[in-house]
């Protein structure tokens, strides 16, 4: 039952999506699209620069008329990021994620990337330790907890 960030990143076990600043938002969405994903990283000489989501293509693409074949990532990307470490617990990110409105946490490690994770991947943690709790639980009334 995953309750560290860390713990997620070894199970879901998929390298994070990343383009450059100065590719297209046509780029983006191909990879975004191929990979199953809603967001791409940002990342530009090894240092991560911002993430472009689902949500920045609805807001900046679509509401303002842009071209998604001529519009670079750089003039559309989320920059000021919100990110979290491997040992962060998963309740905390949650809480994170809903104060700021946001779906997708990069994740830094010694302040390299090492992964993405998703609001969906910290609720599936959340459920699956709440079910190993209620099986505890039953364990406990029924008599036989070892503890």
């Amino acid at each position: 039952m995953p309750r560290s960030i860390r713990a997620i990143l070894r199970q879901t076990d998929r390298e994070p999506v990343s383009i450059a600043p100065d590719a297209t938002v046509f780029e983006a969405i191909g990879q975004m699209v191929e990979a199953n994903v809603g967001s791409i990283l940002v990342i530009e000489a090894g240092a991560l620069r911002g993430i472009f989501t689902e949500r920045d293509y609805l807001r900046r693409i679509a509401l303002q008329g842009r071209t998604s074949r001529e519009t670079q990532i750089r003039d559309v990307m989320t920059s000021e990021l919100v990110t979290v470490e491997p040992d962060d617990r998963v309740d905390t990110c949650l809480a994170l994620m809903t104060e700021r409105k946001i779906r997708h946490l990069p994740v830094l490690d010694d302040g390299r990337v090492a992964g993405v994770v998703s609001i969906g991947d910290c609720v599936r943690a959340r459920l699956e330790q709440a079910r190993g709790e209620v099986e505890d639980l039953h364990r406990f009334v029924a008599g036989g907890y070892a503890g």
